[in-house]
């Protein structure tokens, strides 16, 4: 196993240069200056540190790791615990990006004190600074709560994968007027309650469009268009690591399946053909032990004769 540090590797930025830390208040100095900001999801220490050091804005312990890192088939079965483990793993590899968490499942639908006390949680044993919860106006008075208890949260409207049987399957949402009335209204609600950033996810392009403009907060689109203040992706759907067709709204920037494959491929002929390790990949007793050993083994040798 190699023990390189990871800044060692070539062209890769400094864990160490000088960079301003994101918060809150500048992802909204962001928003003003119509500068985009940059999301991705991280769900341990190796990837959030790269993504960090290559300057993304935040970065997103998804609950999507349900299906990228433990093989669910939605996020509904993901534990407070699992994400209280990744969201401290990822924790140690961020520096300057914003460390946003999801709230998982059942950890805020239910009871509000319990939703308070689990994004307490959140911050205090995984070191989140924000954390993100599902749900428009019907979330305001929560998210109030949680806020009073100097937490920031992030709102979620749209396509919500939390509420995957209740819609029906992942659609898109906002497609009549009803639902763009709706998909208003949550907004307009959340940016009063004081999000710190609002991801619009699976609607119309037109509609992030609206919100975008009416709304204070900057917003985050996944599958929303480009009229959004920033952009997320799923890392390993960027790096097509999902092990299924892509959403329309994913574009594959690398193809770490692939690489991943060659070099396992590449290791398991290496052993089998005997050309791993070689001699110098091998360690070598000092000169004065071997000639030790060498006396030592000449002389069991002549004993046995």
């Amino acid at each position: 196993m190699s023990l390189t540090p990871i800044s060692g590797r070539p062209g890769a930025s400094s864990h160490d240069e000088p960079r301003h830390k994101i918060t809150t208040a500048s992802l909204r100095e962001q928003k003003l200056r119509h500068e985009p900001i940059t999301c991705l999801t991280a769900y341990d220490y190796s990837t959030a540190r790269l993504i960090d050091e290559a300057g993304i804005d935040i970065v997103l312990v998804g609950d999507s790791l349900a299906q990228t890192m433990l093989g669910h088939q939605n996020t509904l079965s993901l534990t407070m615990d699992e994400m209280l483990h990744h969201v401290r793993a990822s924790r140690r590899g961020v520096r300057h990006a914003l460390l946003v968490a999801d709230m998982p499942y059942g950890s805020y639908q239910i009871d509000a004190h319990d939703a308070v006390r689990n994004a307490a949680r959140m911050v205090k044993e995984s070191g989140a600074e924000v954390v993100k919860i599902e749900g428009g106006e019907k979330r305001a008075d929560l998210i109030l709560r949680i806020i009073d208890a100097e937490i920031p949260v992030a709102g979620h409207i749209g396509l919500t994968p939390q509420s995957v049987n209740v819609m029906g399957g992942y659609k898109v949402q906002g497609k009549n007027l009803s639902g763009i009335e709706q998909l208003m209204r949550d907004a307009v609600a959340l940016d009063r309650a004081g999000v710190a950033c609002l991801y619009l996810e699976g609607i119309p392009r037109e509609v992030a469009a609206m919100i975008t403009a009416e709304v204070n907060t900057p917003t985050i689109g996944i599958g929303a268009g480009p009229e959004c203040d920033g952009q997320v992706l799923v890392l390993h759907d960027i790096l097509n690591l999902s092990f299924g067709p892509p959403a329309k709204f994913v574009r594959r920037y690398g193809d770490a399946a692939a690489l991943i494959t060659q070099a396992v491929q590449s290791f398991r002929a290496d052993v089998k053909s005997h050309k791993y390790p070689a001699d110098e990949e091998s360690y070598h007793l000092p000169r004065e032990t071997n000639a030790a050993l060498d006396t030592v083994l000449a002389r069991k040798r002549a004993m046995q004769r």
